[in-house]
């Protein structure tokens, strides 16, 4: 599905990627991983035909940057920091669903079920919206066409716990069909949501590893969390990720979706005075601790 061979791109006298080759088939889910300056963005942006590179790249046989419309017709991609586009938003809807031959009330669709009504703000323009609002209709315009390909830079990075929830049934919805190349500077982030893990350093692949695959985007757990006291810091944080109180403020109860487990437990490591005990349960009944 998406290959690079012996690719390499310098910028002046810095060597940014050094001969990377990679093959990644239909239905994988890869972790593109490494610290700032590793060449995961300009990795990405050789993918998207932006640049002129050394080596090959090709997404389905076709060259991206050859044959570019052809191939970002069948690529959806959520970049890590929205474009500073003053088009209303029902234009750049519209547009974009254009560009692929999709129905624009699908990405409005996609948009309500991230969370977001866009019919009241279809007149505002795109760079007016809150950080928030800006990837919810990202990621509806990457999901609305029926592309085989999925390239997003910290997707979820700006979601609320609930809309994270939705994004991962939404990909979970496409993940046998779709290959995905998701970009992130922290495994932690991205770790339960694929299958094989890439990671760059100095524009070259250190790590290519397959991963358990064992967590569905699906799932949800069922979370309880026993706290020593009501600290206000505490209660906020759990309320954030629509926790319930019991009762007693001490005990609370929530659901937390099974990709975002790693994210929920480093949220609660910062109150381990408080926190007492804490337990989670897949709801299918299988217990995950």
């Amino acid at each position: 599905m998406i290959r690079f061979e012996n690719v390499a791109k310098s910028f002046k006298r810095a060597r940014v990627l050094d001969g990377i080759s990679l093959e990644i088939g239909l239905g994988e889910r890869v972790a593109l991983i490494g610290s700032n300056g590793a060449g995961k963005t300009t990795l990405i942006r050789c993918l998207l035909g932006e640049y002129t590179h050394d080596g090959r790249v090709d997404i389905g046989g076709r060259s991206p940057r050859l044959e570019r419309t052809a191939v970002l017709g069948d690529i959806g991609f959520v970049p890590q920091l929205p474009p500073p586009l003053k088009m209303p938003v029902g234009q750049l809807i519209g547009f974009s669903a254009a560009l692929c031959g999709t129905d624009p009330q699908r990405i409005r669709d996609l948009s309500s079920r991230l969370g977001l009504d866009v019919v009241p703000i279809l007149t505002r323009p795109f760079v007016k919206l809150s950080g928030g609002q800006k990837q919810k209709v990202l990621i509806a315009i990457a999901l609305g066409r029926e592309a085989k390909v999925l390239v997003m830079d910290e997707p979820a990075a700006n979601l609320d716990p609930e809309a994270r929830k939705i994004f991962f049934e939404l990909l979970a919805e496409r993940q046998h069909d779709t290959t995905m190349l998701i970009s992130s500077h922290r495994l932690d982030e991205v770790a339960t949501l694929v299958n094989r893990v890439v990671e760059l350093d100095m524009g070259r692949v250190v790590l290519d590893d397959r991963v358990a695959d064992d967590v569905s985007l699906s799932g949800l757990l069922d979370c309880r969390i026993e706290a020593r006291r009501a600290e206000p810091a505490f209660v906020k944080a759990v309320g954030a990720w629509n926790f319930r109180d019991t009762g007693t403020g001490l005990v609370w109860e929530g659901e937390v979706a099974g990709p975002d487990r790693l994210r929920f437990l480093g949220m609660l490591s910062r109150y381990v005075a408080v926190v007492s005990h804490i337990s989670m349960r897949e709801q299918s009944g299988k217990a995950g601790q």
